[in-house]
């Protein structure tokens, strides 16, 4: 009998499928367990349940599945632990949409059918990805296959808020968060992606408060380049935001402005009395010198506001519109009440210019939106203690990057890394384990029991 013609070409299909599936059933991918040997694992960084496979994820993938197998043919007990992330926003965006092409909205289900609903969605389409993972050859144990909103690890979840609580890690407090107006959620500094965009730096007049004793002449002024005299040139890339401005400031060693130490100014359009204070933080080369100050829309203003006990005065709803705050421009977006603040301030006189000027401003990483600081009630990890130790590790060697100019990158993050924002608003992902008293507005102590009712995201 003549022997079966190989075939001109290799078809990746038909070999790869069939043999992978081979693998899988034989259990080829499980750990032998070998007590005299040293175990390897490594739990895979988990792909978005919403994702599909990109050059990043093949990328790392490979090398991932090079040292499993590496370590699996040198004889070690070795395991590859493969999951999926339950990606809270980017799986809510996706059924609200879902829900949006069919006249409905998260808000008319209420929580528990919205839930319900993504849960459908996820056992739907939510393993596409785990799918390409195995057509790309990755050598994981799938009987250990895991999801982040699996019972198991969404118990591990809450324990490990418990345990970073009572050590003192985790606290909650009003501070300037990236605020998506779309999505209406606080993102970690991580989510909010910054992009270079072409903006414009506007120049604004704050006329100069009437003193309680007479002023010098106008012409007996000391000016510097923002200072005319009745008036002081603020620069700012965000008009809109001056209808929450709580102070106009100076750096303490600019001897243009040394006459307006002590002064008062008048909040345009609003005319609202705001003091001049001077803070080393503020470059005397960015625009005139003299920079409003927003503590709640700003993080570098925020800490401004706290050194020198300003007002706190939020402008804007959670959907980005402007509030109560905001005088006449009460309901509008905040893009269209730039526009109208301009125009208010060119028939008052008040605008002096517009110069283009190239800036990076945050994006929401899931729907693009522009976000907003904004200053919000939120829980946060310390980050300080924790970072410490990462780098005692790396101090000690204990952990190498290659190539090596990764020390610098890590060390430079970690030394200047800031509380993390672990709080969303949002319906799906785990709720922090934390129960409010209604009446006293209070918070009980979080609590880790199957039996305690419920959180809030």
């Amino acid at each position: 009998m003549p022997a079966a013609e190989l075939a001109s070409r290799y078809n990746s299909k038909d070999v790869e499928s069939k043999w992978y599936a081979i693998w899988e059933k034989q259990g080829y991918f499980a750990p032998k367990r070998d007590p005299t040997k040293k175990p390897f694992v490594i739990v895979i960084p988990p792909p978005n349940v919403t994702g599909i496979l990109h050059m990043g994820h093949a990328l790392n993938n490979t090398i991932q599945d090079i040292l499993i197998r590496w370590k699996r043919m040198q004889g070690n007990p070795t395991l590859w632990v493969p999951g999926v992330d339950h990606a809270g926003i980017a799986t809510q965006n996706v059924v609200e949409k879902k829900l949006a092409k069919e006249g409905r909205n998260r808000h008319q289900l209420g929580r528990e059918k919205f839930v319900a609903e993504v849960w459908k969605w996820k056992n739907e389409y939510g393993s596409t990805i785990v799918n390409q993972l195995r057509r790309l050859g990755a050598s994981c144990d799938w009987t250990r296959e895991r999801f982040t909103m699996d019972e198991g690890l969404s118990r591990a979840v809450r324990e490990a808020f418990v345990t970073l609580y009572e050590r003192g890690l985790i606290y909650r407090g009003d501070y300037i968060i990236n605020w998506c107006p779309r999505c209406q959620t606080a993102l970690s500094d991580e989510e909010a992606v910054h992009q270079e965009i072409e903006g414009a730096l506007y120049y604004i007049k704050y006329p100069i408060a009437p003193s309680p004793s007479p002023l010098p002449l106008k012409g007996e002024r000391v000016r510097g380049e923002g200072d005319e005299g009745d008036y002081v040139v603020v620069a700012t890339t965000r008009p809109e935001t001056m209808l929450g401005d709580t102070a106009v400031a100076i750096n303490p060693k600019d001897e243009r402005y040394s006459r307006l130490r002590g002064k008062k100014v008048l909040l345009p359009l609003l005319k609202r009395v705001i003091p001049v204070i001077e803070d080393e933080f503020v470059d005397p080369e960015f625009g005139t010198g003299i920079v409003k100050v927003t503590p709640a829309h700003d993080p570098n203003d925020f800490l401004m506001g706290r050194r020198h006990k300003l007002p706190f005065v939020n402008v804007l709803y959670p959907d980005g519109t402007i509030n109560e705050n905001g005088g006449p421009y009460h309901k509008l977006d905040r893009f269209e009440a730039r526009k109208c603040v301009l125009y208010d301030l060119q028939k008052q006189g008040l605008f002096e210019k517009s110069l283009m000027h190239q800036h990076a401003v945050g994006h929401c990483y899931r729907c693009h939106t522009i976000v907003e600081p904004y200053l919000s009630k939120q829980w946060f990890v310390k980050m300080k203690p924790l970072a410490e130790k990462a780098l005692k590790a790396h101090r000690e060697e204990k952990v190498k990057f290659y190539p090596e100019r990764w020390n610098k990158v890590y060390t430079k993050w970690l030394e200047n890394i800031r509380d993390w924002c672990i709080s969303r608003q949002i319906w799906w992902g785990h709720q922090l384990p934390v129960w409010y008293c209604d009446k006293c507005v209070d918070i009980s102590s979080p609590l880790a029991g199957e039996d305690k009712g419920g959180g809030y995201n």
